[in-house]
């Protein structure tokens, strides 16, 4: 019976690389050219032609190796060294350097990255479909992990952003949650640091850190952003009328107090009933009062 092989990932770890200062090297590469340019003066010289061409071939040799080990690096630029495909490290040292012309050279930049995801349609807690996206500011820390441990540490980073916008989506309502619920409308802050953390687990195999990660897009998916838009109006009314008549119902009973306290008049319950009744009407009605002058008692 075949045993089944599992092969595991060895990731990668980014090391500092052995390589030269260009400025030596670029007098060198000087002197090879003047070993050219004197070996020619004495080739023209018969008793001399021998040595000159040892000098023009020294120094031609000297120049064909020297030039290509050249690279430059500006801050925050870095650049990976392998020897026919074997990792030899990581150079972070500004300016211009050099290593052995048969060394492959890879430039990678460690700068901060802004990268605002593409809006995709997902799922809330309550099954809502809803568009949303992000911002993430990244940046690769690692050089070797993000070269040889991914195909494409981009793509890579691109993939797990998505896929973390769907599953933290998934834990939170659009809004209205339950009591002390988090939502995605009023709790940007948290939701963008749990999509944090959660895109941080996803990409720490390519070498890279997610430095903030923030909600740029939030809104109803447009099949129910109508009815959702209602469902809002009409909570935002309730509320206000929830507000209008508590503030009405203190200015009754501030005013029955009031006339209590004065012996302004004497009410029966009956008379408080009507006066309640029509204090609530005149402070709750959407339009102004209209009075009604009585010119007979309460009874007729």
């Amino acid at each position: 019976m075949a045993k089944d092989k599992v092969i595991a990932l060895t990731a990668t770890g980014e090391r500092p690389a052995s390589t030269l200062s260009g400025y030596p090297m670029l007098l060198a590469a000087l002197l090879a050219v003047v070993l050219d340019a004197y070996g020619i003066a004495r080739v023209t010289n018969s008793d001399t032609h021998v040595s000159g061409l040892i000098l023009i071939l020294v120094g031609t040799i000297m120049f064909v190796l020297i030039l290509p080990g050249f690279y430059m690096l500006q801050p925050n630029q870095a650049v990976a060294i392998t020897l026919f495909g074997d990792y030899r490290g990581t150079d972070r040292v500004t300016g211009l350097r050099w290593t052995w012309p048969w060394m492959g050279k890879k430039k990678v930049s460690v700068r901060a990255n802004n990268f605002i995801s593409d809006k995709i349609k997902v799922n809330d807690l309550r099954g809502n479909p809803i568009d949303i996206a992000a911002q993430i500011m990244w940046r690769v820390v690692d050089t070797a992990q993000a070269l040889f441990d991914v195909d494409s540490y981009d793509t890579f980073l691109n993939i797990q952003i998505e896929t973390s916008l769907r599953e933290i989506t998934s834990h939170f309502a659009y809004d209205n949650g339950d009591e002390d619920e988090p939502t995605l409308r009023a709790d940007g802050v948290k939701v963008g640091e749990m999509l944090q953390s959660k895109l941080q687990e996803r990409i720490a195999v390519a070498g890279l850190l997610v430095d903030e990660a923030r909600l740029s897009h939030l809104a109803y998916a447009p099949e129910i952003a109508g009815a959702m838009l209602r469902r809002q109006q009409a909570e935002a009314v309730l509320a206000a009328r929830q507000k209008i008549v508590m503030g009405a119902v203190s200015m009754v009973e501030s005013a029955l107090q009031q006339l209590s306290e004065r012996e302004i008049v004497a009410l029966d319950d009956e008379r408080k009933a009507a006066m309640v009744s029509n204090l609530l009407v005149v402070l709750c009605a959407d339009r102004d009062a209209q009075p009604v002058v009585n010119a007979g008692t309460l009874y007729q």
